[in-house]
């Protein structure tokens, strides 16, 4: 994708490091400082030296997933007149990106494979960037000059890493360096089900202790979410809590999409949350039946009529289910107006799941009226469904579980970039001052 100006930078200028360097047969080196391994979340400084003064390049970046699954980016740059070239100070002319982008060619990194989304599950081991540097421009770089390898970890030094299996609990629990006690919060995805781990390992390392929870689709937990219970999400906030490792009173909830739902349905009914930061989520129950005690939230109706297609042939199902406001919709309305912890709203305005911001000023309305104070609500323009850690490229279609397709999640791959390093700051601000941690 092409960009004609230099803008500004998702990107944070990191400490000074050792440099890594790497070369092929001449002069051209790579460095990356910090140097050696370092978490995904974290800016590198990338930068070539040893090329003729102004000397046209390729830089390329690539990885292969957990599943053997290509991603490659790519930009076009000039080297100074001394020979130099550092990511941080020359914009990129063309290719994948183009402008000052210190990080492109992480967060501009696109799969092979049609749509697939760049995850990680196994959190305890690496995953492994090339950097390469190309003579010459587009269409055909030449010769190889130099190479660097880049190892992105979702483990930060010290944190620890426990499974749980505790009554019907199942679950990984990161814990910071140090006895604690640490502020407490349950993370949870949205329906592609199973046990994700990173964003719950990489936010460890920022001072929490962090419970990723699964809730279908994984160990002895149902396969489908046809039908959940809220007393399974009632023990796993009881058993966080109980932690000695946890600093109470209260814990902290993070929700993306439907794990965002989940996260308002369960401030509506369960005691002992303070904070609760949803990402796209929404204020109706979605997808299958819902029941706590003797309350049942049924799932809202969609018509399938109103999916769109776009030009790629990508299923765009933003208005596909049903207004919560009038009708029988209104009761899978999840009763927001009960909860009494403190929210963040962070919308993605290009999200093409569902009506996100619809949905946080909505949730603003009702607890307003019911005298509750007014939510932190943080909209990104072209920002997508899928709000990563820093650094995640944008995944605009995938299958959707409950589609049984591909489907557009929308946004613009810069625009995403820079929401998701200032969605990832501003989560762990919230949740440090709510949570009484240190900020």
């Amino acid at each position: 994708m092409e960009r004609g100006q230099a803008r500004p930078t998702a990107h944070d200028s990191p400490k000074q490091g050792r440099l890594f360097v790497a070369q092929v047969g001449m002069a051209a080196t790579v460095s990356v400082e910090p140097a050696g391994p370092c978490c995904w979340d974290e800016p590198v400084r990338i930068a070539v030296r040893g090329l003729a003064p102004e000397q046209p390049v390729t830089l390329r970046a690539s990885l292969r997933d957990e599943k053997g699954a290509l991603f490659r980016a790519h930009a076009r740059y000039c080297a100074d007149a001394g020979g130099q070239l550092d990511l941080a100070r020359a914009p990129a002319l063309g290719g994948s990106f183009a402008g000052l982008e210190p990080m492109g060619l992480l967060w501009a990194l696109q799969p092979d494979r049609p749509f697939w989304r760049l995850t990680k599950r196994d959190v305890q081991t690496p995953l492994a960037v090339e950097l390469e540097v190309l003579d010459g421009h587009a269409p055909e770089p030449g010769q190889l000059l130099a190479r660097a390898l880049l190892e992105r970890r979702f483990l930060p030094p010290g944190v620890r890493r426990q499974p749980v299996r505790a009554g019907r609990v199942r679950a990984t629990l990161f814990l910071p360096p140090g006895p604690g006690p640490f502020p407490g919060i349950v993370d949870m995805f949205g329906v592609g089900g199973g046990l994700l781990e990173y964003r719950a390992s990489l936010l460890a390392g920022k001072g929490f202790a962090v419970m990723a929870l699964a809730y279908y689709n994984y160990d002895d937990l149902p396969k489908s979410m046809d039908t959940l219970h809220l007393e399974y999400f009632e023990e796993a906030v009881n058993y966080l809590i109980s932690r000695p490792e946890v600093k109470g009173p209260g814990i902290g909830l993070l929700g993306h999409s439907k794990g965002g739902e989940l996260g308002l349905t369960m401030t509506s009914f369960l005691k002992g949350i303070t904070a609760a930061v949803i990402i796209n989520g929404s204020i109706v129950n979605v997808g299958g039946t819902l029941h706590y005690k003797d309350v049942t939230l049924p799932p809202i109706g969609a018509n399938r009529s109103r999916i769109k297609m776009t030009k790629e042939g990508f299923a765009d199902i933003v208005d596909a289910l049903n207004s919560p406001l009038e009708g029988p919709d209104q009761k899978s309305l999840i009763p927001v107006e009960r909860s009494e912890c403190t929210f963040l709203f962070l919308v993605g305005q290009d999200d093409h799941n569902w009506k996100s911001e619809f949905y946080a000023n909505e949730a603003s309305k009702r607890l307003q009226a019911q005298g509750k104070a007014k939510p932190q609500i943080i909209c990104y323009p072209e920002a997508g469904h899928y709000i990563e850690p820093p650094y995640f490229p944008l995944c605009r279609a995938s299958l959707h579980a409950l589609v049984g397709g591909p489907v557009f999640w929308g946004g613009e791959p810069r625009a995403h970039a820079v929401a998701q390093v200032d969605a990832w700051k501003q989560l762990q601000t919230f949740f440090h001052k709510h949570l009484g941690g240190e900020s």
